[in-house]
C-alpha cells in the first residue's frame, strides 16, 4: 500500500541497495529489465502529450489503494516492510526521521540504515477535480477516520498539490502518514542491529506549512514545497492564474479550507513527537542521540557534497566530478564508484536551480557536471525551462551533460526513470569502494567546518 514513486520509498530502497552492495537501477527495479524499459519509455516520450499524461496518471493510479481497504493498514506492518529492506548486521549508528536525499548519501558514507518517519499511502479516488482541494478533503474524511482509528501511533497529513501533482491527483489522494512512536518493529530493529552504546541520528527537517486541523491526528495541507510559494498555494497569483488557464481549469486560483496553524510539512517535515519516543528508547537502552536539524531539505546538500570532497581528497581521488541529483533519482553506489560528488536537489523547480548555482558559487569549479532531472509531467508554476538547467552544465570546466534526459520531452520525459542510471553507469574512471567513514571522521569534518552550513548538530 506504500507508493513506489514517493521520496521515502525511493530513498529507502536506494540506501538498502547500497548496504547490500548494489546500485539502484529503475528506482529499485531489475537491472536486466532496464534496457527494455528505457526503449519502451522512449517510445512513450514520442506519443502526443495528452496520451503521455494519461499513461502517467494511470501508472500512478495502479499503485493506489482503494479507500475501502484502508482499514487493513497497520503501522507495524508498514514498519516491518521498512526494516525488511536492510541487511541484518551490527551498525555503529542508525538514522531515524525525515526523508532527504543528501541524508541518504551521508548514511551511505557511514554505512548505516535509515528508518523513515513518513510514508505515502496513495488512495484511489475519482470525480474530484484537481483544482477543488475542499472537495478532495470532503471525499476522504471517512477513509481517513478509518485509517487513524486502526493506527493510534500514526498522524495523517492529507496533502493536495494541484501544481506539481496535477496529473496524479486526478485519480488518487495523497495520504502521508507520520509515525508518532517508534513501535515494536523499529525498536526491535534498533535493538538487534545497533552496537552497544551506538548512536541514533534524528534527522529533523523543521519545514512547516499552513494546515487545517480535520480531527485528532489528521490535518489537511494545500500545496507543497516546490515552485509555487505558500502564498500562491493559498491566495493565488498571476503565475497561478496563467497556469490554471493553460490547463483549461474553471479556476484562476485555488480555494482551499482555511488553515489554522503551521505544522510539519507533509513530505519533508519532522513531527517532534517521534523525538520524545526515541529519547525514551535511547535512555532505556543506553544509546546516544545526535540531532541533525535544518529548516529546508536542500540545506543538508552542500554539507554532504563537501564531506564527500574532503573524503575523496584524503583518498587521493580527484574532486572535480559533480553529480546533481533530482528528487528520487538517486544513486549512492554509483556516486562512490565514479568518484562523483553528490549534490541532491529536492525537485526540478526554481528554488532547486538557485540552490545548485549557490553551491557552485562557493564550492569552486568542477571539470565535470552531470545533472539528472525528475519529470513530473506538468508545466507547473516555478518550473525552469530546460535552457535554464543548461546554465548549470555550462559551468563545467570540461564536460557538462544531462543524465538520461530527453530535453525535447521534459517535463514529460518519463524515460528518464530508466535512462539516468544507465547514463551514470557509463561514466568512465571507476574507483574501488572505499572503507566507510567513521563517526569520528564525520566529527573531524564538522569541527573543521565550523558554522559554514545551515545545519545544527546537537
Amino acid at each position: 500500500m506504500v507508493a513506489k514513486f514517493d521520496s521515502a520509498t525511493a530513498m529507502l530502497r536506494a540506501l538498502a541497495a547500497f548496504l547490500h552492495g548494489r546500485d539502484f537501477p529503475m528506482l529499485g527495479g531489475r537491472a536486466q529489465a532496464e534496457p527494455l524499459a528505457a526503449r519502451l519509455l522512449g517510445l512513450v516520450n514520442r506519443l502526443p502529450e495528452g496520451l503521455r499524461e494519461r499513461l502517467y496518471i494511470y501508472s500512478g493510479w495502479s499503485e493506489a489503494t482503494p479507500a475501502g481497504k484502508l482499514a487493513r493498514v497497520r503501522s507495524e506492518a508498514l514498519a516491518r516492510w521498512v526494516v525488511g529492506h536492510y541487511p541484518r548486521r551490527r551498525y555503529p549508528a542508525v538514522m531515524v526521521g525525515s526523508s532527504n536525499g543528501a541524508m541518504i548519501h551521508l548514511a551511505a558514507a557511514l554505512g548505516i540504515p535509515w528508518l523513515p518517519q513518513t510514508l505515502l499511502l496513495p488512495v484511489r479516488q475519482r470525480g474530484v477535480h484537481p483544482d477543488e482541494p475542499a472537495d478532495d478533503l470532503a471525499a476522504m474524511v471517512d477513509p481517513a477516520r478509518v485509517l487513524l482509528a486502526a493506527n493510534p501511533d500514526l498522524a495523517l497529513h492529507h496533502m493536495h498539490d494541484a501544481n506539481q501533482d496535477r496529473l496524479m491527483i486526478q485519480r488518487m489522494t495523497y495520504f502521508r502518514v507520520k509515525r508518532l512512536r517508534l513501535g515494536r518493529a523499529y525498536e526491535r530493529f534498533l535493538a538487534d542491529t545497533l552496537v552497544p552504546g551506538g548512536t541514533i541520528f534524528l534527522v529533523e527537517c523543521t519545514l512547516s506549512w499552513p494546515t487545517t486541523k480535520v480531527g485528532d491526528r489528521h490535518v489537511f495541507q494545500q500545496g507543497a514545497l516546490g515552485g509555487a510559494t505558500v502564498q500562491e498555494a493559498h491566495q493565488g497569483s498571476a503565475r497561478v492564474a496563467g497556469y490554471l488557464r493553460r490547463y483549461g481549469s474553471h479556476r484562476r486560483r485555488w480555494n482551499p479550507p482555511a488553515p489554522d496553524a503551521d505544522r510539519p510539512e507533509a513530505e519533508w517535515g519532522f513531527q517532534p513527537a517521534l523525538r520524545t519516543d526515541v529519547e525514551r528508547f535511547a535512555a532505556d537502552r543506553g544509546y546516544r542521540i545526535r540531532r541533525i536539524i535544518f529548516d529546508q531539505p536542500e540545506e543538508l546538500s552542500p554539507l554532504v557534497a563537501d564531506l564527500y570532497r574532503d573524503w575523496y581528497r584524503r583518498r587521493g581521488i580527484p574532486v572535480d566530478r559533480l553529480l546533481v541529483e533530482s528528487f528520487i533519482l538517486l544513486e549512492p553506489w554509483l556516486a562512490l564508484a565514479t568518484g562523483s560528488v553528490p549534490f541532491w536537489m529536492v525537485f526540478n523547480t526554481e528554488p532547486s536551480l538557485a540552490a545548485i548555482h549557490r553551491y557552485l558559487d562557493t564550492a569552486g569549479s568542477f571539470d565535470e557536471i552531470r545533472l539528472s532531472l525528475f519529470s513530473h509531467g506538468v508545466e507547473s508554476v516555478g518550473l525552469p525551462a530546460i535552457g535554464q538547467w543548461r546554465t548549470v552544465l555550462q559551468r563545467a570546466g570540461k564536460v557538462g551533460s544531462f543524465l538520461g534526459v530527453d530535453e525535447q520531452a521534459f517535463p514529460r520525459d518519463f524515460a528518464t526513470m530508466a535512462r539516468y542510471h544507465r547514463a551514470l553507469a557509463q561514466v568512465r574512471n571507476r574507483y574501488p569502494m572505499p572503507r566507510l567513514l567513521s563517526l569520528d571522521e564525520l566529527d573531524e569534518f564538522l569541527d573543521r567546518s565550523g558554522e559554514r552550513y545551515a545545519v545544527d548538530w546537537k
